[in-house]
């Protein structure tokens, strides 16, 4: 899957490119507007990271450009945190979805996982890991090949383990992927750790393999055989 980061921001950026590669993409980068726009008329890509606020002109303004020619690109827009008008003008102009920032490099990845998934599946969608099996068409899972029942939460949580699987993925993260600008709302994370420990007591009611791993003083990893 091929990658276009429009940022100005030269941290972020490079650290956006040097996570999402070692994911297994392919990512090219613009700074400004025009940059920007000389790309996207010259290239194709699966997904366009886009931040709103670029020199030399609005990120908006160039999703609105080049949606026209590129409808089936997928955009995830990058919004400041209270632009709330920013992120509806964005949705109607044809982008995905949207980041706030500062964000964590496991939620922005999340997010193109679920974005790319959406736009590059039909019908039935599975990921196998060991002897569990998610349905992504249908939100179903299996262990072993019996059931297992999730809450909307857990189903969310468990996908966030599996998509950032052999990594660290801190509590703060995990809330902010499940109750976005309101993680706050997760007293001192407690619900994480409720979450957490609810899917793997059902997950460990069906299997033999203990997928997730407490890292102390860091957070969750999830592991596989």
């Amino acid at each position: 899957m091929k990658l276009l980061l429009v940022e100005d921001e030269p941290l972020l950026l490079e650290e956006m490119e040097s996570y999402l590669t070692e994911q297994g993409y392919r990512c090219e980068r613009a700074t400004t507007f025009f940059e920007g726009q000389e790309k996207l008329h010259l290239y194709h890509y699966d997904l366009v990271v886009l931040d709103i606020t670029i020199p030399g002109g609005s990120g908006l303004g160039l999703l609105q450009q080049f949606k026209l020619d590129h409808k089936n690109t997928g955009v995830l827009i990058v919004s400041a945190k209270n632009s709330l008008d920013d992120k509806v003008s964005g949705l109607q102009l044809g982008a995905d979805d949207y980041i706030t920032k500062p964000f964590h490099m496991e939620e922005l990845n999340a997010r193109i996982f679920a974005l790319l998934r959406r736009r590059s599946f039909n019908g039935e969608n599975q990921i196998r890991i060991d002897d569990l099996s998610i349905n992504m068409a249908h939100k179903s899972v299996t262990v072993a090949g019996q059931p297992l029942t999730l809450t909307k939460k857990e189903y969310e949580l468990l996908l966030y383990f599996v998509i950032n699987k052999n990594r660290v993925v801190s509590r703060q993260s995990i809330a902010e992927h499940l109750w976005g600008d309101h993680y706050d709302m997760a007293d001192n994370y407690d619900a994480v750790y409720v979450h957490t420990m609810n899917l793997r007591k059902k997950i460990a009611a069906l299997s033999s393999t203990d997928y997730v791993k407490t890292v102390h003083g860091m957070g969750y990893k999830w592991s596989s055989q």
